[in-house]
């Protein structure tokens, strides 16, 4: 369970999606003064080094975050914007980005000082390193990192003292139970506090219980009379390929939904505009796509 390292990851097609929607979701509800509670349930290291043994092994970042900040991107969808310019603060101005921010350090350059961030990671190195890089930004009680199981850790601050919060899970379902968290975690969280945001990352991938995902979460939503939204981006084909001389070739990882319950009534608009921009930067193949759906609840 512990082999999962989002180093290897940082800054890619993925990354662009959650991060774009989470900065999206985030300013709309920083807008109104009542304090927020942002939870993170799977944190991981919090910043990661693009130039770096692991980012370079994978080379995702390079078909990431990457290609918006190549010498010819068109202007910007003011979501996608917003993005970038996140990602530049952590980077010297001008240059491909080295250092990329994970989402503690997303929130945390977002939320204002009486707002509250709840970190959770089990991963003992990502662990040892969250501590560290959340170290360095002082930011006393207004920030918290625990090391706990995040499904379960999150639930005892539901619902949180100003009975505003935004619940982002993402874990890294490399084991096919953490479906059935994310089910079961939504389920508990809406009982519990059933006017929170919530955002689920998901990867798209040929198993029935990533393609079940969505499908369930839509009818929990429904069933609370909760409003909901889902995107996807799809950045290249799924198949699996061979080669002239019989080498099977895997794709990696070919799109990324999230789903998100009680979104803020802004975040549609803001991703009509983004989401074709990302679908033109980001593509590998042909296959590149994306899809947007949403009931008001």
């Amino acid at each position: 369970m512990f082999s999962y390292r989002h180093a290897f990851h940082a800054g890619n097609h993925a990354d662009v999606l959650k991060h774009t929607v989470l900065i999206a979701a985030l300013q709309h509800l920083i807008e109104k003064d009542a304090a927020l509670t942002v939870l993170d349930t799977h944190a991981g290291a919090g910043l990661y080094r693009l130039d770096g043994d692991c980012a370079r092994t994978s080379g995702e970042a390079t078909h990431g975050v990457a290609r918006l900040f190549a010498p010819a991107v068109p202007a910007l969808a003011p979501a996608l914007q917003s993005y970038v310019e996140l990602v530049r603060a952590f980077n010297h101005p001008g240059d491909t980005p080295r250092v990329y921010p994970g989402s503690p350090f997303i929130v945390q350059r977002l939320l204002r000082a009486h707002d509250r961030l709840k970190l959770f990671e089990l991963h003992p190195t990502d662990l040892r390193s969250l501590a560290g890089n959340v170290a360095q930004l002082e930011a006393g009680r207004q920030l918290a990192v625990l090391h706990e199981d995040g499904f379960a850790g999150v639930r005892k601050f539901l619902p949180p003292p100003a009975r505003r919060a935004l619940v982002l899970c993402d874990p890294s379902y490399e084991i096919k139970s953490d479906y059935g968290k994310v089910l079961d975690f939504a389920t508990d969280a809406l009982a519990r506090f059933a006017t929170g945001a919530y955002a689920f990352w998901y990867p798209i991938i040929p198993r029935p219980e990533a393609h079940g995902l969505p499908r369930r979460l839509r009818t929990l939503a429904n069933q609370a009379g909760r409003g909901w939204l889902h995107a996807t981006l799809t950045v290249k084909s799924s198949r699996i390929t061979a080669s002239a001389d019989g080498e099977i070739r895997r794709p990696g990882l070919p799109a990324s939904g999230m789903f998100l319950i009680n979104p803020p009534f802004t975040l549609k608009a803001a991703l009509q505009a983004a989401l074709p921009q990302m679908v033109q930067l980001l593509a590998q193949d042909r296959h590149a796509a994306h899809t947007l759906e949403s009931s008001g609840g």
